[in-house]
């Protein structure tokens, strides 16, 4: 059964940390990986329009891993819709690398490799960052919905690693499932700090101050979705990806630590 964490509060740091103590993270990881933290940046828009990864959520799961000694690591996104440095100094992910002492690299400007794809639903081969490709992946995605694939979380936001994006779009369901095949997140953590409803660009926030964790990224996603007041078997990838073996999409089979769904749950627009 996989393990689920939400956990509620003020101090977005502190939850992430212990949200991350609940699944006991550090785990799934060894000393000697490289460990690259995914955030969501598809613009360079501030996290409190609920469109993008707040920055106190990515410094929370650094300050976790490093201070566990799993210090070889670093932040990546490539942004889909902006420049990458600019979305990270609007967000203030600059300054958390900075402080921590950690990496903070732009993918979009990356060695590019192709990945075959095992048991291929729609993406046969990929163009992916090598970064990527040769790291541990700790997704950091934002709580929000997507017009095209319902929800937009630890999964969807692997879309960030690869190049030209638009390869992805076509039978997005089934190739978002293909992606996370060939990097599958070691960690999700949603931040729901502030959601996002509408669409990813909607810049429509729903204040919701938690997180979500987990070593499951289609059970975190499935949770996460479930807290949108969102079907999880209307997002068609998270069934893929557990038809795929990639993790569990079924609330049943998930033990949900801390905030239990139902008295954080919201139902987005």
């Amino acid at each position: 059964m996989a393990s689920v964490a939400i956990v509620k509060g003020h101090s977005p740091v502190e939850i992430v940390v212990k949200a991350l103590e609940l699944v006991e993270a550090d785990k799934a990881f060894t000393s000697e990986e490289r460990i690259l933290i995914k955030p969501n940046y598809i613009n360079a828009s501030h996290p409190s329009t609920g469109n993008t990864t707040d920055a106190r959520v990515v410094e929370g799961t650094v300050k976790f891993l490093k201070e566990r000694g799993l210090g070889n690591m670093a932040i990546g996104e490539g942004s889909g819709l902006s420049d990458t440095k600019r979305a990270y100094r609007v967000a203030g992910v600059d300054e958390v690398a900075k402080r921590w002492k950690v990496d903070l690299i732009d993918l979009d400007d990356d060695e590019y490799v192709i990945a075959d794809v095992p048991n291929y639903l729609a993406l046969k081969t990929v163009r992916i960052s090598k970064i990527a490709l040769e790291s541990a992946i700790v997704s950091v995605p934002k709580l929000k919905l997507h017009r095209m694939a319902g929800v937009t979380l630890s999964l969807k936001n692997l879309m960030g690693v690869v190049s030209p994006k638009g390869q992805i779009h076509h039978n997005l369901n089934e190739k978002i499932a293909d992606l996370a095949s060939v990097v599958r997140p070691k960690l999700a953590v949603i931040d729901g700090i502030v959601g996002g409803e509408g669409d990813e660009l909607a810049g429509r926030p729903v204040k919701m101050d938690l997180v979500i964790a987990g070593l499951d990224p289609v059970a975190v996603d499935t949770v996460g979705a479930a807290v949108m007041g969102f079907d999880p078997k209307r997002a068609e990838h998270i069934a893929l990806a557990a038809g795929k073996g990639l993790g569990t999409c079924d609330l049943k089979r998930i033990k949900v630590i801390g905030e239990p769904i139902e008295k954080v749950k919201r139902d987005f627009r």
